[in-house]
């Protein structure tokens, strides 16, 4: 490594330790709502394979989780797979599945989930999701269930449209069956209808990959959240992007439509 080099990485410490006391000083967001996007143009970019560009944003997601609980937000919820996904290549989809499915049983026997008490939910139908990955699924929320102090949420098979969509039958439904009277629906008791309606609503969207959208994701959730947008792709996102965005947060002046 050559001197510029080392210099470039002291200057780039000091600046990231220097965000990191700025940030310490003022309220982070309770709940971040990442989009991970990038993986396929990041492998394209190194001439690697869809595969390992997909490994690559699976490993990043560790590190992010790692930086999201030292500074002190308390749920991240991952948009890891959408309803709109379906529509690819079926090779891709499969190896998506059994990476998700791995996911799940590494985080399983991760010694952080059992320290740091992080507990995980998957969102999403599961209706079209192979069977092996929805038994994964039930075991890891079955072994997180009494863990509090962090929640990581994954959206899989998951589209914004349709969880509101499938809200509004299961209130139609309870309605038929005399469970609900239509007086007696608000925002808070909608909410309850929702894949899990003891999810806060997001603070933070951020979505890499220069996409500025949030592409059917926690549409009903995120009507006050700010959002946040980066060039850079997914597997590529440094602590450095993270903390800009952490930053960046701080510095809004929230209005929830006032």
């Amino acid at each position: 490594m050559g001197i510029s080099s080392r210099v470039g990485d002291l200057v780039g410490q000091i600046y990231e330790k220097a965000l990191m006391n700025e940030i310490s000083q003022n309220k982070v967001p309770t709940h971040i709502g990442i989009i991970t996007d990038g993986n396929r143009r990041y492998a394209m970019a190194l001439g690697i394979s869809t595969d390992e560009g997909h490994v690559a944003g699976k490993n990043k997601l560790e590190d992010v989780l790692d930086w999201c609980r030292e500074i002190g937000i308390k749920v991240v919820t991952v948009y890891a797979f959408s309803t709109e996904n379906f529509r690819r290549d079926k090779k891709e989809i499969n190896f998506l599945f059994k990476l998700i499915n791995q996911s799940l049983i590494d985080l399983m026997n991760d010694e952080r989930v059992k320290k740091y008490h992080i507990g995980v939910k998957v969102i999403g139908e599961k209706i079209n999701l192979p069977d092996f990955l929805v038994n994964t699924i039930r075991e890891v929320e079955e072994a997180t269930s009494t863990n509090r102090d962090f929640r990581l949420n994954l959206a899989v098979g998951y589209g914004g449209r349709e969880e509101i969509i499938n809200a509004v039958r299961k209130i139609l439904k309870d309605g038929i069956d005399g469970k609900i009277k239509p007086s007696e629906i608000s925002e808070a008791k909608f909410r309850e209808y929702l894949y899990d309606g003891n999810i806060p609503d997001p603070d933070l969207i951020l979505r890499t990959s220069g996409e500025e959208r949030v592409s059917n994701f926690l549409i009903w959730q995120s009507a006050y959240s700010e959002l946040y947008f980066t060039d850079v792709y997914w597997p590529e996102f440094r602590k450095v992007d993270f903390l800009r965005a952490i930053k960046s947060y701080q510095m809004r002046k929230r209005r929830f439509g006032e």
